[in-house]
């Protein structure tokens, strides 16, 4: 019997081959990052790591359907590269900006990076209020960050028009939506709705939140006093 403190990291399951194809063996690179440094680190807990592969990295795998070819994404939160990470090694036609506020996870990233050899990822420290001025991306993307009403405030203002917000979300992700759906248009939403994908891959299927933006892009709500 384990103890918290002495959870093995397993195999890649079977699925894992299908979901990542010739990068599997990057991936499973950054499992032993994650399941070691980033468990002595913090970033993970160590109960984390027996069922990193279905819960966490299959599971933001499959987010990669909802991203086109080429396009810039920015993972706002990234912590220890969930789901950022994983998306920039599975797709290497992606340009993927890790933002996080956190220097201890910054360094952490920026390790990985450098350990896997990605060429196509940047780490920034800051939060997402601060970099809404100087980035304007295709695709951002959020996993356990906080709730969709804080990423909506967060991710819409660092889209490009016409882009889309995918936030990973769990059994909460309808509720939360249905609780901000009403103020998506107004900041220049045109589509919204809950995307279940990767349903092959059993209890790693995940339940993202999508948002699409329109050919304005995000416009900043008035506020109540301006309004009166």
């Amino acid at each position: 019997m384990t103890d918290e403190h002495s959870c093995t990291l397993s195999p890649p399951p079977a699925e894992a081959a299908g979901l990542f194809g010739e990068h599997l063996p990057a991936m499973e690179s950054y499992a032993e990052l994650l399941a070691g440094p980033g468990v002595e680190r913090g970033l993970i807990g160590p109960r984390e790591v027996e069922r990193l592969w279905e819960r966490h990295l299959l599971n933001c795998g499959a987010v990669a359907e909802l991203i086109g070819e080429g396009l810039d994404v920015v993972d706002v939160g990234s912590g220890g590269g969930l789901p950022g990470l994983v998306l920039a090694i599975a797709r290497p036609d992606l340009h993927i900006t890790l933002l996080e506020p956190l220097l201890r996870r910054t360094v952490f990233l920026s390790e990985c990076v450098e350990s896997l050899g990605l060429r196509n990822v940047e780490v920034r420290r800051g939060r997402a209020e601060e970099w809404a001025s100087r980035v304007s991306a295709d695709v951002v993307t959020a996993r356990a960050v906080a709730s969709l009403e804080k990423l909506v405030g967060w991710c819409l203002p660092l889209l490009a028009p016409r882009g889309r917000m995918l936030a990973l979300k769990g059994e909460t992700a309808a509720a939360e939506l249905e609780a901000v759906g009403p103020t998506l248009q107004a900041v220049g939403a045109v589509k919204w709705g809950v995307v279940e994908v990767g349903a092959e891959l059993g209890d790693a299927a995940t339940r993202v939140v999508r948002i699409d933006m329109g050919p304005q892009g995000y416009r900043k709500p008035r506020s109540r006093r301006a309004a009166k």
